[in-house]
């Protein structure tokens, strides 16, 4: 069966009392059930991929300016980490949505989920380096 994005929107949202029981629910959605946990496991993964892309930028917010005033320290190291938490909070946001994207396509063609080992890579690399320059800063500063 070939589901459409007005497919996968209606399968999101059933109309569902929430008095009936899971039972009735199971056997009411039948083989349309599978697609539309697919469908919805998609919208939390992108959901993640938000939170975390916030959560950087506010740490970047945190790092860059709020840190040195608080313990009055150099404002250019502490700036400089503060651009890298920010560059991987719009990173993040960027690579999530792309992702979005591509598994929502697939999942409507009924094609396999895309794999992007080289987001993995990335952002496996960034983290490295905002976690090694973080220790430096600490360990010079303290």
């Amino acid at each position: 069966m070939h589901y459409n994005e007005a497919d996968m929107d209606s399968l999101a949202s059933p109309d569902v009392s929430a008095n009936q029981s899971a039972d009735a629910l199971a056997g009411s959605a039948g083989a349309d059930s599978a697609p539309r946990r697919t469908w919805l496991a998609a919208e939390r993964t992108y959901l993640a991929w938000l939170r975390t892309s916030l959560g950087a930028l506010g740490l970047a917010v945190a790092v860059g300016r709020l840190l040195p005033a608080l313990i009055d320290v150099s404002h250019v190291a502490f700036g400089l980490l503060g651009i890298g938490y920010g560059a991987l909070g719009v990173f993040l946001l960027c690579a999530g949505a792309y992702r979005t994207q591509r598994v929502r396509v697939a999942l409507a063609a009924q094609r396999p989920l895309p794999g992007d080992a080289w987001t993995i890579w990335v952002l496996t690399a960034v983290c490295l380096v905002l976690a090694l320059f973080t220790i430096i800063l600490i360990a010079v500063e303290v």
